[in-house]
């Protein structure tokens, strides 16, 4: 009985040595929504840590996408929300052997159908190690995801804001299978109240955190066609 109590712990110990990492849910470090007379900025700052079988992939050169993705509604005591705006943007991460450096890439495109391949990109900035291109893929400063007109005086609003791994923009041979493979499931959602105070615009702070994504430019606000 003994002996088949050892197996079987020695089992369960085998079991958890393969067992695969699971990647880590991404922190929430900062977020925030300034309501401006130009529109809504949202700067948000978010602690990545990918799992081993992701910095592997991220090693041999295959690029991964990040998505950026908000929602602003409009409360109606009548009906539902209306959607009054919706602002997406892209990173795209890369390792260049060549060089050992790493390439992030900023996308206003929300019409990604394509996949990676096909987006076009608007910035780009190389850092010296994983973890700096990683901070900056997970921050965002003074991002404008609706215009001051999409804004109702009076009325209530909320903002739906997602950060994401987009699966669906790798390589095909990548993505099969990666549905339910845990550690590739890289994602945080949240919804935000709307300030209904006005602020003034104040310049933007160049000075602190990683320096990279003030690749924030234009958000590619658009009005929902519903």
């Amino acid at each position: 009985m003994i002996h088949g109590f050892g197996l079987c712990l020695g089992l369960v110990l085998s079991l958890l040595m393969f067992w695969p990492a699971h990647a880590q849910a991404p922190q929430v470090q900062q977020i925030s929504l300034l309501r401006t007379p130009e529109g809504l900025l949202l700067s948000a700052r978010m602690g990545l840590q990918p799992a081993s079988v992701v910095e592997e992939a991220l090693y041999k050169a295959v690029p991964l996408y990040f998505v950026w993705h908000a929602d602003v509604y409009r409360a109606r005591w009548y009906w539902t929300d209306k959607r009054v705006a919706t602002a997406t943007r892209t990173l795209r991460l890369a390792y260049q052997p060549l060089t050992r450096r790493w390439r992030v890439s900023l996308s206003n495109d929300m019409a990604a159908a394509a996949g990676g391949a096909g987006m076009q990109y608007a910035l780009h900035q190389n850092f010296d190690s994983l973890n700096e291109a990683l901070a900056g893929v997970g921050r965002v400063a003074r991002w404008r995801v609706a215009d001051a007109a999409r804004l109702e005086p009076g009325a209530d609003h909320e903002v739906e804001f997602s950060f994401r791994l987009d699966l669906s923009l790798l390589p095909r041979p990548f993505q099969i299978g990666m549905g339910n493979q845990a550690e590739w499931n890289v994602e945080v959602r949240q919804t935000l109240p709307v300030p209904e105070r006005i602020e003034p615009e104040k310049a933007a702070d160049h000075a602190a955190g990683v320096h990279a994504i003030e690749l924030t430019g234009e958000a590619s606000v658009s009005e929902p066609t519903r």
